[in-house]
């Protein structure tokens, strides 16, 4: 292992702040955490800055990943900071606000007007579901008010499910949904008349449809009790599913010139992302995205797969940087020096100066 100093989230060196890390990753979640193993790793100085408002909090646990079913939200980030902690990563407490080119580096203003400065850029800062606005949905939003059914449906299944429809996949969420109970109503809400299809779909599923709008949940005890309509008509149900609209925590981002872009699904717009590569690379260089703010409908375990391999690039990319100026040192009319062993340690400790990685 390497013999870099660790910090914890509220515990970095004064001295530290001035120093250029090898990649500054903002979003200590799935995703953020492990591009920055991959990165500790590879031994590349890495600090993960972190604002601590992760979209699961609410969900009791993590479902489909494999190795860590149903893990509490919180003890899968404990585990994973403790991970890259062990390889000299540094993590801080913080909300950046903004980046911004400052020659080959990126400099990122935190919130406390704080700087860092990195050579690459990491960014897993996830996303705000926007939730339709009937009263009561915010309150139960990861309890009994729901969205993705591989990650809850097996735990509410064979239970009273509502699905409240908001846009043109509501008919398609309300059949994903029977595959888990075989008592599923859809409420109409702001949805226009239903096609011939459609309903033809629903009925041969035995999904009920409820016309009329939502105006509002009924809760005994702090639990879903059913679904009120304008009209006063109240139907029983244990679970509503709605799709809120997928919003990119992305502000960060803006200062560098990249905003998101619509995410379409079916035809229909479900929210916006930051449009990357398959690494994870932005359209700007030495910036890389991973995790729900790229790809909104990712599960953690496929967020976290998406920063490992953005980490990995992002290692590359570092690679082909140093080898570029190592030969153009090399290369340089002052070095007349003939080849050895030590001549090129020399060459590459020029190039990539002081490291704290052990050697």
């Amino acid at each position: 292992m390497n013999e870099r100093t660790e910090h914890t989230m509220d515990s970095t060196p004064e001295g530290d702040r001035s120093a250029v890390h090898d990649v500054v990753v903002i979003g200590g979640g799935a995703a953020g955490l492990s591009g920055a193993l991959t990165l500790g790793r590879a031994r590349r100085t890495v600090l993960v800055i972190d604002a601590g408002e992760p979209r699961n909090a609410p969900a009791g646990a993590v479902h489909a990943y494999l190795g860590h079913e149903g893990t509490p939200p919180g003890e899968l980030l404990a585990a994973g900071r403790a991970e890259v902690r062990g390889y000299g990563v540094e993590l801080r407490d913080g909300l950046a606000v903004a980046a911004t080119r400052e020659g080959e580096a990126v400099r990122v203003t935190l919130a406390d007007a704080t700087e860092v400065r990195a050579r690459r850029l990491l960014v897993t800062t996830g996303l705000v579901d926007e939730l339709p606005d009937v009263p009561g949905l915010a309150e139960l939003w990861g309890t009994d008010v729901l969205h993705c059914p591989y990650c809850h449906g097996w735990e509410v299944r064979d239970q009273a499910i509502g699905v409240l429809g908001t846009g043109p996949l509501a008919v398609h969420q309300a059949l994903l949904w029977r595959q888990w109970s075989d008592d599923v109503t859809l409420f109409r809400h702001t949805l226009d008349e239903l096609d011939e299809r459609s309903c033809e779909e629903l009925a041969a599923r035995g999904v009920g449809v409820v016309d009329g709008q939502v105006a509002g949940l009924e809760t005994r005890g702090g639990r879903l009790t059913g679904v009120r309509l304008v009209n006063g008509t109240v139907t029983a149900r244990q679970i509503l599913v709605v799709a809120g609209q997928l919003k990119p925590r992305a502000g960060v981002l803006s200062s560098l010139g990249i905003e998101p872009t619509d995410l379409e699904m079916g035809g229909a717009v479900i929210g916006a992302h930051i449009a990357a590569d398959p690494t994870g690379a932005t359209a700007v260089p030495g910036v890389w995205v991973a995790g729900n703010v790229a790809s909104p409908i990712d599960q953690v375990v496929a967020a976290a797969a998406a920063g490992a391999r953005a980490g990995a690039a992002i290692n590359a990319d570092l690679i082909a940087e140093e080898t570029r100026r190592a030969v153009e040192v090399r290369r340089a009319p002052h070095s007349g020096a003939p080849f050895s062993a030590e001549s090129e340690r020399e060459v590459c400790e020029a190039v990539l100066g002081e490291r704290r990685h052990g050697l």
